[in-house]
């Protein structure tokens, strides 16, 4: 996936630079590091993706800088997002991002994925046990790829052994009956992950190819699973990004730039 483009300015952020950018075609002000990992496509595409309401509570896992919660807020703005990252320079930006754009019902806190808190989840409201919707894009690589020498991308892309079904493990425990599970996923993870939703009781799944380009392989799909369903399997007919010339589809246009809801199933 490409890399969001940002403006060429700079800013120091404690002592590392940081881009002033955009999401949603300048609707949405967003900062990211100039250096190590940079924000793709997939946190929007997601979180287009994702069913919520307002008054409704959403995580996600591996939140960054805060992409993917900033595009659901556009969206749904009466929602309440909790981003799970363990990089605390990244919180802090994240959470500097939800200030800049006014989205206070959003906050970024340091968890280390896949481990979370035993029940009750103090990162939840006093009295609240569970969320709606969870969404998250683990790492992709085998965890015998090649490592990159960035520490940071090296954590965000490549997979410890066993790490996926822990991953997903976490993500579905906060989890309310009926809420939602979306992960953005390699293709060669689709099976494992397939396998590891049903286990762990999130049903109704539905893989939602995205292609590069018309009669291209996939490389990502979105995986949804709905907690506690017993609902079969569904095959979408996915999303074209690119056009021949490389310019994005009309569709693809829609959510990436005009913020629109991804609706995975016809």
């Amino acid at each position: 996936m490409q890399s969001l483009s940002s403006s060429s300015s700079l800013i120091h952020h404690k002592s590392k630079k940081t881009s002033d950018g955009t999401l949603l075609e300048g609707k949405i002000l967003y900062k990211q590091y100039q250096e190590g990992y940079r924000t793709a496509l997939e946190p929007i595409l997601m979180a287009a993706a994702i069913p919520a309401k307002a008054g409704q509570t959403i995580i996600e896992g591996g939140c960054g800088a805060g992409a993917g919660l900033m595009c659901l807020h556009h969206r749904v703005p009466n929602i309440s997002g909790i981003g799970f990252e363990q990089h605390p320079e990244m919180i802090a930006l994240a959470n500097e991002n939800f200030q800049l754009n006014e989205m206070n019902s959003l906050k970024a806190i340091e968890i280390t994925l896949p481990k979370l808190p035993k029940r009750p989840f103090d990162f939840l409201p006093q009295g609240q046990e569970h969320v709606d919707h969870v969404f998250s894009n683990p790492p992709w690589h085998s965890y015998n790829s090649c490592p990159s020498p960035d520490p940071k991308k090296d954590l965000a892309k490549r997979l410890p052994k066993g790490f996926l079904s822990e991953w997903i493990y976490a993500l579905s425990r906060p989890l309310r009956q009926g809420g939602t599970l979306t992960l953005a996923l390699s293709v060669s993870l689709y099976a494992e992950a397939s396998a590891v939703m049903h286990h762990y009781k999130l049903g109704s799944l539905i893989l939602f190819p995205l292609w590069p380009k018309v009669n291209r392989p996939p490389r990502i799909i979105l995986l949804q699973g709905r907690m506690g369903s017993t609902g079969g399997s569904h095959i979408a007919p996915g999303l074209v990004l690119h056009e021949d010339n490389g310019n994005f589809t009309t569709e693809a246009n829609h959510i990436l730039k005009d913020g629109k809801m991804l609706c995975l199933l016809p």
